[in-house]
C-alpha cells in the first residue's frame, strides 16, 4: 500500500501545483454556488434540494476534467513505461491515482458545506433541520463521484490525448447519468433495467436519507469495474 499512497500523493501535488487545480475546483464552486443562491435569494427557499438535484450533472463534466491527464498525460509524455516497469502492480498506479482523483473531489465537496451548515442555521426556531437527507447527499455524491473517476480513467488511459480521454469519460459518464431517462421508451422489463443502471437513479434513493444495499452494490460495482477496465489496459500496454 505504501507505493499506492505514494502515487496518490505525487497526483494530488501535481495537480495543486498547476492552475488546473483552482480553476476547476473555482469552476465547480461557482456553479454549485450559483444553484444554491439562485434557491435561496431568489426563490425564497432555505434548501438544498436544488443543488443535490444538479450536482450530479457537474460530476459528468468535473469528473472527466479530473482524469484526463492522469493515464493520457503519462503515455504521451512516456512516463508510463517507466511507471510500469517498476517493481509495482498495474492496479497500485490504477489505485494511487484513483485515490488522487477521490480525495481532490472530497475537498471540492467539503468547501461547499457552509452551504448545509446555513440551511440549518436559517431552518425556523421551530422546527430542526433533518440532517439526514445532507448527508446522504453529500455520501451519494461521493460514491457517484467514485464511479465516475473509475470511468474518467479507463477512458484516460484509452488514448494520449487529454482531450479525447475527457470526450469519451463525458460520454461515459453521461450516458450512465441518463440513462434512466430513456426507460420511458421501453418495455417495463427493459425500462427497469435501465434505471437500474443509472447512477442518478441509485443517488436519488441515498439523497433520501435511507442507504439501501442495492445502491451501494450498484456504485462499488460500477467503480470496480471501471478501474479493472483500466488496470487491464494498462497491462495491455505493458506487454
Amino acid at each position: 500500500m505504501s507505493a499506492v499512497t505514494a502515487i496518490a500523493k505525487r497526483e494530488i501535488r501535481s495537480f495543486f501545483n498547476s492552475p488546473m487545480a483552482y480553476i476547476t475546483l473555482g469552476v465547480f464552486l461557482l456553479l454549485s454556488g450559483y444553484f444554491y443562491f439562485n434557491t435561496l435569494f431568489l426563490v425564497g427557499q432555505a434548501s438544498l434540494r436544488e443543488f443535490f438535484n444538479l450536482a450530479p450533472l457537474l460530476f459528468v463534466v468535473f469528473a472527466p476534467a479530473l482524469t484526463m491527464r492522469l493515464l493520457a498525460e503519462e503515455r504521451k509524455a512516456g512516463t508510463i513505461e517507466l511507471l510500469l516497469t517498476m517493481p509495482i502492480r498495474d492496479s497500485h498506479v490504477v489505485l494511487g491515482k484513483f485515490i488522487a482523483a477521490l480525495v481532490i473531489v472530497a475537498i471540492g465537496l467539503l468547501l461547499t458545506l457552509p452551504y448545509a451548515l446555513s440551511v440549518a442555521n436559517l431552518t425556523a426556531a421551530n422546527s430542526s433541520f433533518d440532517w439526514g437527507p445532507a448527508v446522504g447527499g453529500y455520501l451519494g455524491l461521493l460514491l457517484m463521484a467514485a464511479s465516475f473517476i473509475a470511468l474518467g480513467l479507463w477512458a484516460s488511459s484509452l488514448s494520449r490525448n487529454q482531450i479525447v480521454g475527457f470526450i469519451i469519460g463525458l460520454l461515459l459518464c453521461f450516458a450512465f447519468y441518463i440513462i434512466d431517462r430513456t426507460a420511458v421508451f421501453l418495455p417495463a422489463s427493459m425500462g427497469s433495467v435501465f434505471e437500474f443502471l443509472s447512477v442518478d437513479y441509485h443517488f436519488r434513493n441515498i439523497a433520501r436519507g435511507v442507504l439501501d444495499t442495492r445502491d451501494l452494490i450498484f456504485y462499488f460495482s460500477l467503480t470496480g469495474a471501471g478501474l479493472l477496465l483500466t488496470t487491464r489496459t494498462l497491462a495491455t500496454s505493458r506487454q
